[in-house]
């Protein structure tokens, strides 16, 4: 048995109120890369679904930019690293270098593709340049006296670069080795989010939080005039030139996108995001590219709430919205082809399993942590530590109904026949699966209970003092001890039966797992172990011969009934821990192989391809 990384889905990138968020697109507009927790992703333009993901840095990153040439990408994180790695081959990484001590906010690379400077918020200095093979010294960046927010490289020889900065001056460099030459302190009297030299090297552009837009000299660094006073009304946090250099595009807090033509000094196409005439904080556009290489005219933006805006000119409105999480997706179900994920922020998406793409629920979602997610027939049951039930209509993808107030903070959620159960610290609720109705509440004498299972009429439940119980729900709705397995000297924080009910399986703290026969509830085996931290979800296949289980410690294992000595683990499946699995269209093969796919604490959703199963 193998398995194979068939798909990643990746996450939105993270983006964060009064600051710039950096998109980057590569020479021959193929494919645009950003920062996104501690992952860096690299995506298909034409294609999302098509992605690839760079997980060595060890801190939140920040920011990601294509070289010239296409092959390298030099990302920032937040300790002040910067790491050059290969986009192309294997991902590997070419070098890792301590830049400054801090935050890491914008990276330039020279023409060559053989400088990078990095720029932030550091201690002793706000910037340095290097080789990008080796880490040597080639400039200091000097003249700021707060942190650097931005930076360009003019790509022509003599080789020029420019800094913007939170002391609000702009800073021109002659290189190289780079060099303080001028500083422009008059230009902009707030923070400077944007610099940008044109493709031919001849203009500069610089944009910041005082809404304004002023032109240079590319080679002298002279300022040349102030376009679009009052246009923007927010601060503007992004810019990107059209490989015409004719042209370039801005991103604002005031929801809008806005081409400009440099040398009329005026807008000539705007977009305007979210609902007409309605102020809208996630609206706010926070990043922008511009990618060369296309003769489409298309233009990328990016939300507040991570969204891609796929702007194409002539057109006034998005052609495409990419949608995904920004944070750790912590709750995950599955019902037909349609994986539904719910995050750290409250968000819950519904992926596409067929083409990829993700679509958010639309209404009133949970207003934080998503921490469980069950499917019925024709809803979705989500609960979260905003201490609310709420029921998602599968074909609307709305929340509907009215939301269920709940008697503390829920752990788990299962739903069987027309019944709700949710676990929360001191009880088990049972609520109609239609209505949301509460009919019973249980109070637990056996400690907290924080996994739960169902089907028919067989709740199974997972207490935090290591104990495990499966329960007959009556028809009067109490709760009838039918077993209590003691296989498992550890609290169980997983339970799935199997879907024609004949299997359960278990999931400890531990990373052990055990599966039982149902209705004897007699122990089928106990050797699935390999994780080594808390087992976080577990599902069955259709035919209920193979389980897939996710864990803290990243991994993914596939486990067979029938040998249950063997496994297939897929190492590192999703950075920071594993948080929900299913299989595929219920793991039917398909052409001699599986399909079982993942969430996690990178934000991501990945499909894995299983081969020879059985």
């Amino acid at each position: 048995m193998s398995i194979f990384s068939d798909a990643i889905w990746a996450a939105s990138p993270t983006a964060t109120r009064g600051s710039p968020t950096v998109l980057s697109s590569d020479s021959k507009g193929e494919r645009i890369t950003y920062a996104s927790n501690k992952s860096i992703f690299v995506r298909n333009i034409d294609d999302p679904a098509i992605s690839r993901q760079y997980t060595q840095h060890t801190t939140q990153t920040t920011v990601a930019r294509f070289s010239p040439s296409g092959f390298y990408v030099a990302s920032g994180d937040v300790s002040g690293s910067v790491r050059i790695w290969d986009c192309v081959g294997e991902g590997a990484t070419k070098g890792e270098y301590h830049i400054i001590a801090g935050r890491i906010n914008d990276i330039a690379w020279d023409g060559d593709s053989q400088r990078v400077i990095a720029v932030g918020d550091g201690k002793e200095r706000f910037g340095h340049c290097i080789t990008a093979d080796s880490g040597n010294s080639v400039g200091e960046i000097s003249g700021h006296s707060s942190q650097i927010n931005c930076v360009s490289i003019r790509q022509q020889r003599p080789l020029r670069a420019a800094t913007g900065s939170d002391d609000t001056s702009l800073v021109f460099l002659h290189g190289a080795p780079f060099k303080f030459n001028t500083s422009l302190r008059d230009m902009h009297n707030r923070f400077i989010y944007g610099v940008q030299f044109s493709p031919d090297g001849t203009s500069l552009v610089s944009v910041g939080a005082d809404k304004r837009i002023w032109l240079y000299d590319g080679k002298t660094g002279e300022s040349k005039v102030k376009i679009g006073e009052g246009i923007h009304t927010g601060s503007i946090f992004g810019v990107s030139w059209a490989k015409d250099s004719k042209r370039f595009v801005t991103a604002s807090a005031d929801q809008t996108v806005r081409i400009w033509d440099a040398e009329a000094g005026k807008a000539v196409q705007t977009w305007r995001l979210g609902e007409e005439g309605v102020v809208s904080i996630p609206d706010q556009q926070v990043g922008i590219t511009w990618p060369s290489g296309r003769s489409d005219g298309l233009v990328i933006s990016v939300d507040l709430e991570g969204n891609l805006n796929y702007l194409t000119e002539g057109s006034p409105k998005p052609s495409k919205v990419v949608r995904g999480h920004q944070k750790n997706v912590t709750a995950a179900t599955i019902s037909d082809k349609t994986f539904w994920t719910g995050s750290y922020e409250g968000r819950v998406c519904a992926w596409d399993v067929t083409a990829g793409s993700a679509s958010k629920i639309d209404s009133e979602s949970h207003t934080n942590y998503v921490s469980s997610l069950a499917a019925s027939p024709s809803h979705i049951h989500s609960v979260g530590w905003d201490d609310t039930l709420r029921t998602i209509d599968i074909h609307a993808l709305t929340f509907s109904g009215s939301l269920t107030k709940l008697s503390g903070q829920p752990r788990s959620i299962a739903v069987s026949s027309n019944k709700t159960f949710v676990a929360t610290p001191s009880s088990i609720e049972i609520l109609s699966a239609s209505s949301g109705e509460q009919l019973a509440s249980i109070p637990s004498t056996k400690g907290a209970p924080i996994a739960l299972a169902a089907h028919a009429d067989l709740l199974a439940v997972g207490y935090d003092d290591k104990q495990f119980h499966i329960y007959t729900v009556t028809s009067s709705n109490t709760l009838t001890p039918v077993a209590s397995p003691t296989d498992l000297p550890s609290p169980v924080t997983a339970l799935a039966f199997s879907p024609d009910g004949t299997k359960l399986a278990a999931g400890t703290t531990a990373g052990k797992l055990a599966a039982y026969g149902v209705p004897d509830f007699k122990l089928l085996t106990s050797r699935w172990t390999g994780h080594t931290a808390r087992v976080t979800s577990v599902a069955w296949s259709a035919d209920g011969e193979f389980a897939v289980s996710g864990s803290l410690d990243t991994n993914l294992f596939v486990w067979s009934l029938a040998d249950p000595g063997k496994r297939i683990k897929a190492s590192n499946a999703h950075k920071e821990g594993v948080n929900g699995v299913a299989w595929v269209d219920g793991g039917r093969e398909e052409k001699g192989s599986r399909k079982v796919v993942s969430s996690g604490g990178d934000a991501a959703v990945k499909v894995w391809r299983v081969e020879k199963l059985g």
